[in-house]
């Protein structure tokens, strides 16, 4: 048994320097790739500060974008893995049961009718808020002595789409400035970046990341049946709402800072869960990994496949994640 668990911790270890070189490699290439090729030699002189010629490309234009898609690919990531977790369905995700929408939600109505009262730094809570109220909307209705798989993501797929129905409402009877605005934003789109946005998602990403951490070992408990972690002395209910409540948030900054992305919290956590034995302390950080990199994959291609056009990044990830969702639904459909 120890040299078992011996060869897992280190295939672990394998798989994390694996992923993570891959993330800096891919980071490395968003820096030095687009309309403007930079020479991997003129890129690591500037990383070294003995050059200053790419200042203006580099970290104002590529940099704070490639972060601020690391962050929030990592973000939806980890709240696609809680959601799978507490859920116990393969098919949840933040954007599958309309977390994402609500946030969305949220974020229009702040930007159409509240931007002009509040400063802009209030978009991310305007976000969660949105997420929260749908997030309980669902698990409200779900509801039938109590919450089956299949009814929860079928309820929260017919409340997204309502969701998304109001944000269209809101777009059309918009002003053009700001229609023309939230279109880019809603199609999930990292153009215009900057690392004030960058900092600012560091610092709800880590927080909520750290909690999540914290209630790992505890998390595979409810995995178990309510039951059983109920007769181990763990209290059901408010751990599960306190997780559901650190997904909303994940997702809900995800969404205020780079819009409507899909797909990545349903994706990464199954990749995640093919390379590393099924810890929650393990595949955490490895989900995380995973959704930044799928998600900077996606906006490099979008800035560099169809230049000079810049192409929204969620269109990549949806295309991508919708044959994805119809392959388990297909495969879940007995649940």
């Amino acid at each position: 048994m120890k040299n078992l668990q011996s060869v897992k911790h280190k295939m672990n270890w394998k798989a994390y320097i694996v992923i993570l070189t891959l993330v800096i490699l891919l980071f490395l290439l968003s820096l030095s790739t687009g309309s403007t090729l930079i020479p991997i030699q003129e890129l690591w002189q500037h990383i070294t500060r003995q050059s200053d010629q790419h200042v203006f490309t580099i970290n104002i234009l590529r940099m704070p974008r490639a972060l601020l898609a690391l962050l929030v690919g990592a973000a939806l990531g980890t709240a696609g893995l809680i959601l799978q977790s507490i859920i116990r369905n393969p098919l949840a995700s933040p954007d599958i049961i309309g977390i994402t929408s609500g946030g969305s939600f949220g974020a229009l109505f702040f930007i159409v009718f509240l931007l002009d009262m509040f400063s802009i730094q209030w978009l991310p809570l305007a976000a969660i808020i949105g997420a929260a109220l749908v997030a309980t909307l669902v698990y409200l209705l779900s509801w039938k002595n109590g919450v089956t798989p299949t009814r929860l993501v079928l309820i929260g797929i017919g409340i997204a789409a309502g969701m998304s129905a109001l944000v269209t409402f809101m777009v059309v009877f918009s002003e053009t400035a700001v229609t023309t605005k939230a279109y880019l934003w809603l199609t999930g789109s990292l153009y215009g970046a900057a690392m004030t946005e960058v900092w600012q998602m560091s610092i709800w990403f880590s927080s909520l990341f750290i909690v999540v951490l914290l209630l790992a070992k505890t998390m595979e408990v409810l995995e178990l049946g309510d039951e059983l972690a109920t007769s181990l002395g763990v209290r059901v209910q408010l751990l599960r709402c306190a997780l559901l409540f650190t997904s909303v948030g994940l997702a809900g900054a995800a969404v205020a800072f780079a819009g409507g992305i899909g797909f990545i919290g349903l994706i990464a956590p199954h990749i995640a869960k093919k390379i590393v034995p099924y810890s929650l302390l393990h595949l955490l950080p490895i989900t995380a990994m995973i959704g930044g990199f799928m998600l900077m994959s996606a906006d490099l291609i979008g800035r560099i496949a169809f230049m000079p056009l810049d192409i929204p990044a969620g269109v990549f990830t949806a295309s991508i994640g919708a044959p994805f969702f119809i392959y388990l639904l297909y495969r879940n459909r007995y649940i």
